[in-house]
């Protein structure tokens, strides 16, 4: 979105420091309509657990119940925060530490020492495009941060007033919540305000924030002393009936949690609602890449996990030599810092819940919010606009950093099976370089239903002849949920329909592509993937659009590439889209090369 940049000036994220200020709604974007910047946040379906998350051909999944369930808050507390990612505008710094494994958090947290914490746009745009509620701060610290608590607790019409004002925050700025971090002495008179505060504050939320919730951090006991307690108990008990969920300190040992699993049974309360805390730095526990030993046994106990400073993976390469803070951004800190994260959430993942993708259509270009420089259907965008007239544009010819800008991203960690490519890009700044050969891996989770029975599917990739062959490849079932299908959508002579649920299917002729776009016909198709004939700088577009003898769902997009002996380059997926078609509705020629399906007829079923 262009905007100018006195506008943008005032969307810059900035922290509340004063009671007076949060009262007086003292800040810089109070006169801006928030709702023409911020995403909404997406719907989600049930996460699942993937037992194999990376394996396609194969339906490990384990449904989710209460008895199963477990979240993640992901809290990022990051150098203090409000670095380069508190513009709206991109800053230069394409190296600079990004968050993509959506599909495992619930909840995002931005965390600073500051008052009053409010989340920057572009981290809200990342996390409601994949459907994550986002948290600011309420913290307080010290003889200031006493003294301020102090003034909000002195009595209930001011508890009142501040309420209203962290609500209208979270109105104004669409975010969904807080977290309440009282790190600071509370003198015993005051403890009753204080849980009046939290109730105020649950139940204002519920009323007037869609999907608000309240957090309470582990710190002061119903004494009002400072006194981290690591698990519940009945020093912290009313805390945790006040709020929605209790974000446990990090010095957590095996008898906390049993504490903490009889006191849930003793309230009659979801387990899921306490998160025991992981510093990966590792301050207390087993963590960094070792983090994986301690999740399990929060795991093991059914309990949510809140994940303090993910951004370990990007801070640290300042141990190794690595100069994280230059301006313009670095290709080496970049390229480690992916390899590091993938790394560390591959780890992670099996005992993380997915939540599958639902909504249609779907369309991702894989950009992560960052670029050395911004791509159009395959080209450098100032080659797109023309020359010096194109370099002119600003951010969008040179290197950019701006969350807001992140496409939906992958299911899954990535880890060996493809890494993140910034020397080129379909759409966006980056897009993804296949590692894995000769066995399919998943992409994205998915629950797409479409009752119709048609679909179109397309995506951009890049592949010389020579080095190969390249399939996406969807797993579905039919609507009655009987065993799982495979569609291979690569280059092949024919619709092939074989035993064992596997269909062939050829590209949809690009002379008749147009017939797809139409207003009435797939409206959303991405503009930049909308060509008869497309080919720049090597990237190609393929369609495919199948009909089915009833209605289906996605449940899985996968990639498969098969390498030549003689490859000397790898595959590239720049873009993918899908969208429910009815094809009954159209009269393609015979040479279109459509594909129809009898998968209620037997033809894969048999």
């Amino acid at each position: 979105m262009s905007i100018p940049l006195s506008i943008a000036d005032k969307l810059e994220a900035e922290a509340i420091h004063t009671n007076e200020q949060l009262l007086e709604f003292n800040v810089r974007s109070k006169d801006v309509n928030w709702h023409e910047y911020v995403t909404p946040k997406k719907p989600r379906s049930s996460p699942v657990y993937l037992q194999r998350q990376f394996n396609l051909i194969s339906n490990y999944r384990e449904p989710i119940g209460n008895h199963n369930r477990r979240k993640v808050l992901l809290c990022h507390d990051m150098m203090g925060n409000y670095l380069e990612d508190r513009h709206y505008h991109s800053s230069k710094k394409y190296d600079d530490y990004r968050f993509y494994h959506w599909s495992a958090v619930d909840y995002f947290c931005y965390f600073s020492h500051n008052y009053i914490t409010i989340p920057p746009c572009g981290w809200i745009n990342a996390a409601h495009k994949h459907g994550v509620s986002v948290l600011g701060t309420f913290i307080t610290e010290g003889s200031d941060g006493a003294k301020r608590l102090h003034d909000v607790l002195a009595s209930t019409e001011m508890i009142d007033n501040i309420v209203d004002a962290m609500v209208k925050l979270c109105k104004h700025y669409h975010f969904e919540g807080w977290l309440i971090n009282v790190e600071c002495k509370v003198e015993p008179d005051s403890m009753e305000n204080l849980y009046y505060f939290l109730n105020r504050l649950r139940e204002s939320v519920e009323q007037h924030v869609e999907a608000g919730v309240v957090f309470w951090y582990d710190s002061v006991i119903e004494t009002g002393q400072l006194s981290w307690q690591n698990e519940l108990n009945a020093k912290n008990v009313r805390f945790f009936r006040s709020t929605h969920a209790t974000l446990i300190n990090y010095s957590w040992t095996d008898s906390s949690l049993e504490q903490t699993r009889s006191l849930c049974e003793q309230e009659r309360a979801h387990s899921q609602s306490v998160f025991f805390g992981i510093d990966v730095f590792g301050r207390n526990q087993i963590a960094k890449f070792q983090s994986k030993r301690t999740l399990a046994r929060i795991a093991k106990n059914r309990f949510s996990v809140g994940i303090f400073a993910p951004a370990w993976t990007y801070e640290t390469l300042q141990q190794f030599g690595y100069n994280i803070k230059q301006e313009n951004g670095d290709d080496a800190v970049n390229e480690t810092f992916l390899l590091r994260n993938e790394k560390f959430w591959w780890l992670l993942w099996d005992h993380l819940a997915t939540h599958p993708y639902n909504t249609l259509s779907f369309y991702t270009d894989f950009c992560m919010g960052s670029g050395k420089r911004t791509y159009v259907s395959g080209l450098p965008k100032a080659a797109v606009e023309g020359g010096e007239a194109g370099a002119s544009s600003g951010e969008e010819a040179a290197g950019f950093f701006n969350l807001s800008r992140q496409s939906l991203q992958p299911s899954v960690p990535l880890h060996d099976l493809a890494t993140r490519h910034y020397d080129d890009a379909f759409n966006g700044g980056s897009c993804l370089r296949i590692s894995q050969c000769d066995s399919s891996f998943r992409l994205f989770a998915t629950d797409f239903k479409l009752p119709g029975g048609g679909l179109v599917f397309a995506y951009a990739y890049k592949l010389n002849p020579q080095d190969g062959e390249f399939d996406c490849i969807l797993r579905f079932c039919t609507s009655n949920n009987a065993r799982d299908c495979y569609l291979f959508l690569g280059d092949y002579y024919d619709t092939v329909s074989l035993q064992r649920g596997r269909c062939y299917v050829s590209p949809f002729k690009p002379k008749y592509n147009e017939l797809l776009s139409g207003p009435l016909e797939c409206p959303q198709i991405p503009k930049d993937m909308a060509f008869p004939d497309f080919q720049a700088n090597g990237w190609r577009v393929r369609y495919y659009v199948v009909g089915f003898d009833g209605g289906i769902q996605v449940k899985d997009i996968g990639v498969l590439y098969r390498k030549s002996p003689e490859a000397r380059d790898t595959a590239y997926l720049g873009a993918v889209y899908l969208n429910e078609f009815n094809v009954n509705h159209h009269d393609f020629p015979v040479d279109s090369n459509i594909a129809l399906i009898q998968v209620y007829g037997g033809d894969l079923l048999n």
